[in-house]
């Protein structure tokens, strides 16, 4: 039997599978974040799921100061599992209930270091919103945090199932 948290040996599970990311991304998802840099300046961005299917979704992604400067991607909900899949000997997990613009949630928190000594980047993983964290803090090249926080999640528009009637022939 096999766990589908589990990408592979060595690897810790992920919070969510790709079955879940799917289910919860594929209608349409629209995710708005707020990224701060190191230096105290933000920014806001929109990733935007459209065109979602069994395998995947088109993922859009712009910063809402620059609306024009759209980039669009086909990603598979395994990608983005994988992006959540750590090193169990470097990364450490643990139950932790944080308050954010999304309100007071259950999240799975996951701190991970490329080398033993190096700073860790952390992400928090609500609970009830699969696919990416709803905050996470990763190292700057030239020093600090960049800190990447979700601000609202609007699920998008259910696909409806397929029609089960069968039309009647026009005579």
């Amino acid at each position: 039997m096999t766990d589908d948290h589990v990408l592979g040996p060595g690897l810790l599970p992920t919070p969510f599978t790709a079955a879940e990311i799917r289910e919860s991304s594929r209608a349409g998802k629209t995710i708005l974040l707020r990224v701060e840099q190191p230096d105290g300046t933000s920014y806001e961005r929109v990733n935007r799921f459209r065109d979602g299917d069994d395998e995947g979704a088109t993922l859009e992604q712009w910063r809402t100061d620059a609306p024009g400067e759209l980039s669009s991607r086909r990603v598979t909900w395994r990608e983005l599992q994988e992006h959540a899949a750590f090193a169990a000997d470097r990364t450490t997990v643990t139950s932790e209930t944080v308050d954010l613009p999304l309100g007071r949630l259950e999240c799975l928190r996951y701190e991970t270091r490329d080398e033993p000594d190096a700073v860790p980047a952390t992400f928090w993983f609500a609970l009830a919103h699969p696919g990416m964290p709803v905050r996470f803090d990763a190292p700057a090249a030239g020093g600090g945090v960049i800190r990447t926080t979700v601000l609202e999640v609007e699920p998008g528009q259910a696909i409806p199932p397929p029609s089960t009637t069968s039309a009647e022939p026009v005579t």
